[in-house]
């Protein structure tokens, strides 16, 4: 059984790093074909696409966060992690880490997934406020 789940600090301070994991079990997270996602939905608004580490490693960046993003993975601990540099009470929201149901075949044909369906295993998401 194929699970994801969040983990990170609640709180975070404005102007610092927001960081958090997500610990896959039941699948491997390094075959090339998987695409494992962070997605945030703040709070009365809808599902942002944040960006997205293959299984062998690539990452894709949302332009307008792609500048304070880094994607990462550790593939001893099977874990994916996100960090978020410089945060406001903008980024105030329920985090998600997501894998893209869809195989990855390549950059040259990959676009992010933006529909719920088009995700196969969501983990529980992760509240994360930026407040002093």
């Amino acid at each position: 059984q194929v699970q994801l789940q969040e983990s990170g600090p609640g709180l975070v301070n404005p102007s610092q790093t927001l960081s958090l994991t997500c610990t896959v079990s039941g699948v491997s997270i390094t075959p090339s074909y998987y695409a494992w996602t962070w997605m945030r939905q703040p709070p009365g608004k809808g599902l942002e696409w944040m960006g997205v580490i293959t299984g062998d490693g690539i990452t894709v960046y949302n332009a307008s966060l792609e500048s304070r993003t880094s994607i990462s993975r550790d593939t001893s601990k099977n874990q994916i992690s996100l960090h978020l540099r410089s945060v406001t009470p903008e980024d105030t929201a329920v985090y998600y880490c997501v894998r893209d149901g869809r195989a990855f075949l390549g950059l040259k044909y990959y676009t992010p997934a933006t529909r719920p369906d088009e995700f196969d295993y969501w983990g529980q998401g992760t509240q994360v406020t930026v407040s002093s």
